[in-house]
């Protein structure tokens, strides 16, 4: 496999996975890297890329593997990505692919300006991006939140 891939994959489970390969493309600018289908051209497995990273996208393939619109909007996970510039364009670029804004973008006490976003399937995503540098100090002034292992 490419170099590309980072030791942690995040694996999302959908209904219709080829309706979230569009969706993930025009919302985020994840790129399709791999798509394997069966003989009927239901889709096995999916690989794609965004920057450094990736993500699988698969269909629901047992009942531990669901998508949030099979179990009542529920998600026992999220997914974080960083982005490089225009956060504020980059949510309205979600908005108009069909996701649902949750928080639109808001500059936080850690530095990162972040908004958070629900695909047409329910999977909840967080966006950010750094705008600027803080110091643990200032983290934890700004916050009164104790903060261990800051880099």
């Amino acid at each position: 496999m490419a170099d590309w891939r980072g030791p942690l994959i995040p694996a999302i489970c959908y209904r219709d996975p080829k309706a979230a390969l569009r969706f993930l493309e025009a919302a985020f600018g994840f790129e399709l890297f791999m798509l394997i289908e069966d003989a009927e051209g239901n889709l096995v497995h999916s690989e794609m890329r965004y920057g450094a990273g990736a993500v699988m996208i698969g269909h629901e393939w047992s009942d531990d593997h669901k998508s949030p619109a099979s179990v009542g909007g529920k998600n026992t996970q999220t997914v974080h990505i960083g982005v490089d510039a225009d956060i504020d364009g980059h949510c309205e670029r979600a908005r108009a692919a069909g996701f649902e804004i949750l928080m639109e973008p808001e500059t936080q006490f850690y530095g990162d300006r972040t908004y958070r976003c629900r695909d047409p399937e329910g999977h909840i995503w967080t966006v950010g991006q750094t705008v600027r540098e803080v110091s643990r100090e200032e983290a934890e002034d700004a916050s009164g939140l104790k903060i261990t292992g800051w880099v």
